[in-house]
C-alpha cells in the first residue's frame, strides 16, 4: 500500500508532467507560464511583489520580464504612486496566453473530477485548502 507521502508525490509528478506538456509549443518556459498566470490573476502588480509570490528575487524576474515583454505578452508601467518602481500587466496577447492556459487548467479539473459526486468534490475542495494553507 501506498503510503500519504508516496501518493502526494506521484500526483505532484504527474500534475508537473501534465503542465510540461502544456507549454511545451508554447513558445515559453514553465516559470514564463506561471509569471503569465500570476499576472492573469494580480493584473498590475509591482515587480517586488511579483518576486514573492514566485520565490525568486527582483533580478531573476527582471531578466524574465526582460523576456516577456521582448515577446510582447507583459508591459512595464510605472507605478502612478511610487515613480522609483513599475507595475507589470499582461499585454492583450499575454491575456490570450493567460486565458488559453487558464482554460486548459479548468479542464484538466473538469477531466479529473468527473467520477466525484458533488460532495466528493467539496470534501476533496475543503482537503486541499487545508493541505495548501499548510506548505
Amino acid at each position: 500500500m501506498k503510503t500519504l507521502s508516496d501518493l502526494i508525490i506521484e500526483f505532484y509528478e504527474k500534475l508537473s508532467s501534465w503542465e510540461h506538456s502544456v507549454v511545451e509549443g508554447s513558445g515559453l518556459t514553465l516559470p514564463q507560464m506561471h509569471t503569465i498566470e500570476i499576472l492573469g490573476v494580480n493584473d498590475g502588480i509591482r515587480m517586488k511583489d511579483l518576486a514573492a509570490k514566485m520565490g525568486v528575487t527582483t533580478g531573476t524576474l527582471t531578466v524574465m520580464i526582460d523576456n516577456l515583454e521582448k515577446k510582447k505578452l507583459v508591459e512595464r508601467i510605472q507605478n502612478p504612486d511610487d515613480r522609483r518602481s513599475y507595475v507589470i500587466k499582461l499585454s492583450p496577447e499575454g491575456v490570450e496566453h493567460y486565458r488559453r492556459h487558464s482554460n486548459f487548467h479548468i479542464e484538466l479539473t473538469r477531466e479529473c473530477v468527473s467520477g466525484f459526486s458533488d460532495e466528493e468534490i467539496q470534501t476533496f475542495r475543503s482537503l486541499l485548502e487545508k493541505f495548501i494553507c499548510h506548505i
